[in-house]
């Protein structure tokens, strides 16, 4: 019996160990992820450097076959401290229970969940800790006035809805209820997708009025563009990228203003919107020039429904109402 659990254990190790190697590898949660996701994620602390104590923050992302990308602010994680100057960027390996990040004048060593950082003659420097933030708008609660369109409980209100066996909204469905100026809250979780890159990894998106996309996609650790997690799509780049790590729940928070016509149907003012990302403005009063170019729904005077992507990616949406704005 020994050695047939045994076999099995081999069996099932092997068929993870390839299934991590496909190009479309995709976990949807950390049990299934595989063995680099536990090292991926945000680092923060303090080292030492010529000017004193100073604060950091590392993003380190998953790269697929035990590599690694990461990135180095000085002040803190986005949103969380960092003083805006240029990020630092390199590259890392796995080496059994260690993740090495390699960098021109010293190295970081992750284990345990700690980052140890050193300079180039080996002298440790600093210890920085793995941390799992939470947006403020995490779970926000609708007015009295909300459209409630997914609370888990049904996906009736989206046509094309469908919810997963964990109850919650999958990508490529727009709501039955059409809507104009107003709040919308949309939380929502990108798969982990270590081999992938650019728009094949979490890529969705979450189209106000079916018209002008805020983008969704797995961007952590990049520059943060308009095509990137929290881009207008085509429009406009995030003041900074804020998208949390692949598997961490996430949050939009968007002051919607729609376009304004005139009786013959022409535009006579552009829609906007403030867009929050977890919990920090990434967009001000941005005006939107024009509809996304995959919008389902052209420009124009009529309500539109709130459209999430279907991009071919395991996208997951949950906690979505619309505040309508008064008359």
């Amino acid at each position: 019996m020994k050695l047939v659990l045994s076999l099995a254990t081999l069996l099932l190790t092997a068929v993870a160990a390839a299934d991590e190697k496909d190009p479309n590898f995709t976990a949807l949660t950390p049990e299934a992820a595989g063995s680099d996701f536990r090292f991926q994620g945000e680092y923060s602390g303090k080292i030492r450097t010529e000017n004193g104590e100073q604060s950091i923050g590392v993003q380190v992302v998953a790269e697929g076959s035990g590599r690694f990308a990461w990135t180095a602010m000085m002040g803190g994680l986005p949103g969380a401290g960092w003083d805006g100057n240029t990020p630092i960027r390199g590259s890392g390996e796995r080496q059994g229970d260690t993740a090495i990040m390699k960098g021109d004048t010293g190295r970081g060593e992750i284990r345990d969940g700690s980052l140890v950082v050193y300079t180039g003659d080996n002298v440790k420097i600093g210890e920085l800790s793995r941390t799992q933030r939470v947006s403020p708008t995490m779970g926000k609660k609708p007015p009295a006035t909300a459209l409630v369109l997914f609370d888990g409980s049904t996906a009736d209100h989206f046509e094309g809805g469908k919810l997963s066996p964990d109850k919650l909204l999958m990508q490529g469905a727009a709501s039955r209820e059409k809507h104009g100026s107003g709040e919308l809250h949309i939380e929502f979780l990108l798969p982990f997708m270590p081999n992938a890159r650019g728009q094949g990894r979490g890529n969705s998106g979450v189209y106000l009025q079916g018209r002008y996309e805020v983008q969704v996609l797995d961007s952590f650790g990049l520059s943060g563009e308009q095509n990137e997690c929290g881009g207008i799509y085509s429009i406009a780049k995030p003041s900074a990228n804020l998208c949390f790590p692949p598997l961490s729940w996430q949050t939009y928070d968007v002051d919607y203003h729609a376009a304004t016509f005139d009786a013959d149907g022409k535009k006579t003012k552009d829609a906007w919107m403030t867009v929050r990302h977890n919990g920090v403005v990434i967009h001000d009063k941005v005006k939107l020039t024009h509809a996304t170019t995959a919008a389902p729904v052209a420009e124009g005077p009529q309500p539109g429904p709130l459209y999430l992507q279907d991009h071919g990616n395991q996208v997951r949406y949950r906690n979505i109402w619309f505040n309508p704005a008064a008359e």
